[in-house]
């Protein structure tokens, strides 16, 4: 289960925008979510991925040291790597939440769910992969096609769980070492749908 005293990805999720959709109240009912982070630093940087089930469940850490040529290429090589990661251990059909605190990141992958779609659909603008990371956006977008559905929510950088294992993989090195853990979904589904406060109708009453 998730750790005492820290919130689930699900409730940061939540609480987060969601850049180009709307984020109506059952996104609650996401099957798994997946928090990544990239760094970078000259003298190395590295990759950090948490995943859990909708309730908190743990799937997966991960801290890597990559040594990526810039942070916004770090930050697309740690999304890849966690759906990759996810891909392996959750059923194809399942609802995902991404956590990421790059809002180019965040935007692009909602930009890739929406062009999904279908043919009609003429994005707002084009993705902002920075050069560097076209392989990885290519494993992004076919990991998004690949699931049953996606959506991307943007952290603040200090509330991104992920944070601290891209930036001291060496010292975050046991999680990598935890047993591989494929827990099937079992999310709350009879619980009240309960808007965000951001969300919620601030005019009832009036």
């Amino acid at each position: 289960m998730a750790t005492v005293g820290r919130q689930r990805l699900r409730e940061l999720f939540d609480d987060a925008p969601t850049p180009h959709i709307a984020h109506p109240p059952h996104t609650h009912h996401r099957d798994y979510y997946v928090a990544t982070d990239g760094s970078f630093a000259p003298s190395g940087g590295g990759l950090g991925v948490i995943i859990e089930t909708g309730i908190g469940e743990r799937v997966a850490r991960l801290a890597v040291p990559d040594p990526a040529p810039d942070n916004n290429v770090a930050e697309y090589r740690a999304l890849h790597l966690g759906l990759d990661v996810l891909a392996n251990r959750a059923p194809a059909d399942a609802n995902i939440g991404v956590l990421v605190d790059h809002s180019a990141l965040a935007g692009d992958v909602n930009l890739a769910v929406l062009a999904g779609r279908g043919s009609r659909y003429r994005p707002v603008r084009d993705a902002a992969v920075p050069a560097g990371a076209a392989n990885h956006w290519r494993g992004i977008r076919a990991r998004v096609a690949g699931f049953g559905a996606l959506r991307a929510a943007e952290l603040e950088s200090a509330e991104n769980p992920a944070h601290v294992l891209a930036n001291a993989p060496e010292e975050y090195a046991h999680v990598n070492d935890e047993p591989p853990r494929c827990p099937l979904p079992n999310v709350e589904r009879d619980e009240p749908q309960i808007p965000p406060p951001s969300r919620a109708n601030r005019h009832a009453g009036d």
